[in-house]
């Protein structure tokens, strides 16, 4: 998008000998994005002391994985939900991901491990 603006000269001689900048516009721009990481830093901060950590992630990702397969099959047979469904379950079945199994070591590599006598 194509502006004219009006920026203090100063200002952007001081920003133009401090930054790595090698034009005008790059300049404006890097102080443009700034502004936005601020907006989303400022988002963070207000979720302070708003979220509770659990300490296990792995049951934390199950309860979460247990709750949109739920709502996705919910909405399949036309039941009321609450919330909205991550997009990333919508492209998956409706299936309930199968539990890990645990694999039981060979007996071969079970011995081996052992010094022999």
């Amino acid at each position: 998008m194509r502006t004219n603006i009006e920026i203090d000269d100063k200002l952007m001689d001081f920003v133009m000998s401090t930054g790595d900048f090698k034009t005008k516009r790059e300049a404006v721009e890097a102080g443009l994005q700034l502004i936005k990481r601020r907006k989303v830093y400022d988002g963070l901060l207000a979720l302070r002391g708003k979220l509770q950590w659990i300490g296990d992630d792995e049951a934390a990702w199950a309860k979460y994985r247990e709750e949109q397969l739920a709502k996705v099959q919910a909405k399949a047979a036309g039941l009321p939900f609450e919330g909205e469904i991550d997009p990333v379950f919508l492209t998956q079945s409706v299936q309930p991901m199968p539990t890990p199994m645990v694999q039981e070591p060979i007996a071969s590599y079970a011995n081996a491990a052992r010094p022999s006598k």
